[in-house]
């Protein structure tokens, strides 16, 4: 189910990373022939593809979920549940509140003041999948962090929404939620419809529909990333074999296409985790799950574990694991959406309480950058206070420069003032 290849069969590794590489295109046509008609058709639209797509006929049922559908979604769901979401809501919101980029000034030059100020975005949305689960996880870590930032408007949508995903998203007090999903969503909220109002930033993942539509509306509207599978990269030679192939079936279930794999210079280690996998997946009768490791699972067994670096920063994997044998590896890492140390470091752990988010770059995206943080929902913009004599002290500085690129204006813009009168 797990196959295990050598880490020095440079053609089978090197393979195996390009397949690991997502490709959007297929689903291009169709995303664009969408994003065309809602902008054309708006609510019109809307109607259309969530009957054909969802089974969803949003006029019956409206656009919108109401405060009766929440009261009752709580008589759903046990009071644990609730509880469990209050946890996971705290230490979200207190790592977010790290996150959050600072304001600053300080004094380049005498009588010259720089600074920098925080605006929050307006509004928002927060694309929670419909899929073959709940997510209200998703709720926490996309809300949470637009909250923390200082956006006026934060909004949910989702295709279908259960009682989960309503009880998450009305407990964070967000401004509206949304029944829409699909690539529809991602143009409703990007250009706006007569019921649907444009937001300034799409945040969340979805199918390679949602992924596709996000990256053709991002010239006009913000979003986090474009986002693929899941992927995890466990690496290590020593650790129990069993908590090792639990990470990689938890990782497996999420998509036929998630990458699940083990990096390790221990083929006894390959050999029982290979094992442990097939037990627990038959255990738990996942055919999701195995799916995804016989298509895209394996363990790579190399000569030495330091080799294990170079392939992680190769794939840039969204999740990965070093066992305790293999944090020494950290300072090496360069690029990983998040990182998970020890063997009770979980990625289900980040996955829902321990205050990290979950939304994370995938498909090598973590070359580029980290995860979603409330830094996502706000502008920094730069602040300049400068004196007469201040700018007397730049004055040569600029003129020089300004002459040099024969922008002459910019010159004469500067030495105006301090013409004589």
């Amino acid at each position: 189910m797990l196959d295990i290849i050598r880490g020095d069969d440079k053609e089978a590794v090197s393979r195996l990373l390009r397949a690991h590489a997502t490709s959007l295109s297929s689903a291009e046509a169709v995303a664009r022939r969408i994003l065309a008609n809602v902008r054309r058709q708006g609510d019109r639209a809307l109607v259309r593809y969530s009957r054909q797509f969802d089974g969803v006929d949003l006029r019956k049922v409206g656009m919108t979920v109401t405060p009766d559908e929440v009261e009752r979604a709580y008589t759903n769901l046990p009071q644990s549940f609730v509880e469990a979401l209050r946890v996971a809501a705290k230490n979200i919101r207190a790592t977010a509140r790290r996150q959050l980029p600072r304001a600053w000034q300080f004094e380049v030059l005498p009588g010259v003041k720089v600074s920098q100020v925080l605006r929050p975005l307006e509004r928002v949305v927060c694309y929670v999948p419909g899929g073959r689960y709940p997510l209200p996880s998703t709720v926490l870590m996309s809300v949470i962090p637009a909250q923390v930032a200082g956006v006026r408007e934060v909004l949910v949508t989702s295709p279908k929404p259960g009682p989960a995903v309503l009880v998450a998203a009305h407990m964070l007090g967000v401004s509206g939620i949304y029944r829409l999903g699909g690539a529809q969503a991602v143009a409703a909220f990007a250009y706006g419809t007569e019921s649907v109002p444009r937001v300034e930033k799409i945040v969340g993942p979805g199918n390679r529909y949602v992924a596709t539509a996000k990256k053709l509306v991002a010239g006009e509207c913000g979003i986090d990333f474009v986002a693929g599978p899941s992927e995890l990269v466990v690496v290590g030679a020593e650790g129990n074999p069993e908590w090792i192939a639990a990470d990689l079936v938890a990782q497996a279930e999420h998509d036929p296409d998630a990458v699940a794999m083990l990096i390790t210079s221990s083929r006894q280690l390959a050999l029982r985790v290979q094992a442990c996998a097939a037990q627990i997946v038959a255990q738990l009768r996942l055919p999701v799950a195995q799916k995804s490791l016989a298509g895209q699972g394996c363990i790579i067994v190399t000569r030495r574990l330091a080799e294990a670096a170079e392939l992680v920063n190769r794939m840039a994997p969204e999740h990965l694991t070093l066992l305790e044998d293999a944090e020494g590896l950290l300072d090496r890492i360069q690029s990983a959406g998040s990182i998970f140390l020890g063997g009770y470091s979980p990625v289900a752990a980040g996955d829902y309480a321990s205050g990290t988010n979950h939304i994370l770059p995938t498909s090598g995206a973590a070359r580029l950058r980290g995860g979603l943080s409330a830094a996502d929902f706000v502008k920094c913009i730069s602040v300049q206070q400068i004196t007469r004599k201040g700018l007397s002290r730049l004055r040569p500085s600029i003129v020089t420069l300004a002459r040099a690129e024969g922008l002459k204006a910019h010159a004469h813009s500067v030495e105006a003032r301090f013409k004589k009168r």
